[in-house]
């Protein structure tokens, strides 16, 4: 790997996790799911691992009616590139509005651990787990 391509790399991955985040900030779903390879595994968001993408996007859908805005602020995205294999760790702040009273706010602390690999060229979300450090509700 020349050094130019491990910056391209590095870049192209920081930039999945950035559309990660703005895609559902932005209910762009599309943008969203362009990030996931078909076969993903997503695990802690939920009871047990969401397997595909497709079924981990129309979760998010179920998951976001609770939420009016939300807002997913990134830590440095530190990755492990080996080939076309990456393993990824980001630390996310998220704060979310509830819908049904804009004035409790949610915010979540934790750590997503990701593996990336690249497919046809472009990098894609294959396994995400969300670890929780702490959450918090605030009234008004």
């Amino acid at each position: 790997m020349t050094d130019l391509t491990a910056v391209a790399d590095r870049f192209a991955i920081q930039d999945v996790m950035s559309n990660y985040a703005a895609g559902v900030d932005e209910r762009d779903l599309d943008r969203y799911r362009a990030c996931f390879a078909d076969d993903v595994v997503i695990v802690g968001f939920g009871a047990g691992p969401t397997q595909g993408a497709d079924q981990w996007v129309s979760e998010v859908i179920g998951k976001l009616e609770a939420f009016g805005a939300t807002q997913h602020m990134l830590g440095p995205v530190y990755a492990e590139i080996k080939g076309d294999h990456a393993n990824v760790r980001t630390d996310v702040q998220a704060l979310h509005y509830m819908a049904e009273d804009p004035e409790t706010t949610l915010t979540l602390w934790a750590t997503y651990v990701t593996e990336m690999k690249k497919i046809e060229g472009a990098w894609k979300i294959s396994r995400h787990e969300l670890v929780r450090r702490g959450t918090r509700v605030q009234k008004g």
